[in-house]
């Protein structure tokens, strides 16, 4: 689809401005496809009849569906294993040390899109339930969509979804079929809340995390945004807590308010911190399993 360089910043910095994430040249295919059912559904035959109609004062609907349109709400259940086998295996055991006294346990999935990872999440602690008994274990996932946030709170998937990731024996387990689709267990679900909320937005709350799971989220963000979210990230996490981003994210270079650690990719602690990541063997870093 033919869009103007004008259009084209229009819409680029009505993303950004409402998301943090910018919208580059090299990813302008993402307009035509992503807004095929705005367009359907408004009867809009082009990039630029959009534009004009996003310049009225009273299009604050139709503005919000094209930012949540161009949202990259991309996700399924134990997305990249491995993040999910160190999580399991050394991280969430740390956690359990450090935190034995009080036996509770505050997970903040950021950018939670449709709720897969905050799921992922409370069904390794389902699954152990003697280790985790008497714990109060509380995961919460965001998303600035609000649509994605509306699923994530329903807690019910397609076929296609819930085969994402999932053994037969873990839907089995934590699901059950209906007619609407595979509907989440009441157990998995009282363990996550799920709101609407930009990472950007200075935190309400007194509540700190012991652990955030951020990945995926700053990919297309510019550089003050950025730092920005770092920033927030920090403000909402435990002195001694955790960061984990995605596989092509890094703090370094980016920000001085988080480090990374050592020999594990993707986790980072916060600068100001005693570097207390007594997981497992700290001398060597974590490798996957296979078979």
């Amino acid at each position: 689809m033919e869009v103007s360089e004008v259009s084209f910043r229009i819409i680029a910095d009505l993303l950004e401005a409402r998301t943090g994430q910018q919208l580059t040249r090299n990813r302008q295919w993402r307009i035509g496809t992503a807004l095929a059912g705005v367009f359907r559904e408004h009867g809009i035959s082009n990039v630029d009849q959009l534009v004009c109609l996003l310049a009225d004062p009273a299009s604050g609907s139709l503005a919000q569906q094209v930012v949540e349109a161009l949202l990259n709400n991309e996700t399924y259940f134990y997305r990249d294993r491995s993040v999910f086998e160190l999580l399991d295996r050394r991280i969430l055991p740390a956690l359990a040390e450090k935190r034995a006294r009080s036996k509770r346990l505050s997970i903040w999935s950021a950018g939670c899109s449709t709720g897969q990872e905050a799921l992922s999440l409370a069904m390794i602690f389902a699954g152990q339930p003697n280790k985790w008994d008497g714990w109060n274990i509380d995961i919460v996932g965001t998303d600035i969509s609000e649509q994605a946030v509306k699923a994530a709170q329903q807690g019910v998937y397609t076929q296609f979804e819930i085969q994402r990731g999932l053994g037969v024996g873990q839907m089995i387990s934590h699901f059950k079929e209906t007619d609407r689709g595979w509907q989440a267990s009441d157990k998995l679900k009282r363990m996550i809340r799920f709101k609407q909320k930009s990472i950007l937005e200075p935190s309400t709350s007194i509540q700190r995390f012991d652990l955030v799971l951020c990945r995926n989220v700053l990919l297309y963000f510019g550089p003050r945004a950025r730092m920005q979210a770092f920033d927030r990230l920090a403000e909402q996490m435990c002195d001694d807590g955790w960061l984990m981003l995605g596989a092509g994210e890094t703090t370094v270079g980016r920000t001085d308010i988080f480090r990374p650690t050592a020999g594990n990719q993707g986790l980072f602690i916060r600068s100001s911190a005693a570097d207390t990541m007594h997981i497992a063997d700290p001398s060597t870093p974590f490798v996957r399993r296979r078979g």
